[in-house]
């Protein structure tokens, strides 16, 4: 029998995988969402890569073109300190983060130290001036966070300002 001619040959070739193509897409169309997730990961890690690359080599680039620091400013270690002069020996800071943490806790708010922001505010009115001072040398002392300080700060501010008289006082001033 004589073979038929290729063109042919490839129809039957191309419609026979193309049949199974179509039985096999049931199963494919079940890993499709992984698939995409997957190849869209990968092409986003391969774009993270390729921009790190480029900005090392730009750094190299340009590391040419401005001379490097011998020592940073910022760097600077305990050891790099000079000691006190005739001001006896210099205070050990561990001695001293040793006290701070030994400290009481203000009398005023005696968890102040584990209070948020917000619920320090929430008991700034239940507070006298010198229990607000009391908190802001506490403060300054230990955490110094500034929200806080600025807080405090405003706060004796308030209370110490004479209120104007005839002038409404709004909640948010007290």
């Amino acid at each position: 029998m004589k073979p038929l001619p290729l063109p042919v040959r490839l129809a039957a070739g191309l419609a026979v995988t193309a049949v199974e193509q179509v039985r096999k897409l049931p199963q494919q169309l079940a890993g499709l969402p992984v698939t995409v997730v997957s190849e869209a990961l990968q092409l986003s890690m391969r774009v993270q890569q390729r921009v790190t690359e480029l900005a090392i080599k730009g750094d190299d680039a340009l590391a040419g073109l401005r001379p490097a620091e011998d020592e940073p400013a910022w760097a600077t270690f305990d050891e790099d300190e000079e000691p006190a002069g005739d001001e006896g020996p210099a205070e050990d800071p561990w001695e001293a983060e040793e006290q701070a943490l030994a400290a009481e806790p203000p009398s005023a708010l005696p968890n102040y130290d584990e209070l948020t922001l917000p619920q320090l505010r929430a008991r700034l009115r239940t507070l006298s001036v010198p229990d607000l001072e009391q908190l802001l040398r506490h403060e300054r002392t230990h955490a110094a966070r500034p929200e806080f300080t600025g807080m405090l700060s405003r706060r004796i501010a308030n209370l110490n300002a004479p209120a104007a008289p005839d002038t409404p006082v709004s909640p948010d001033t007290q």
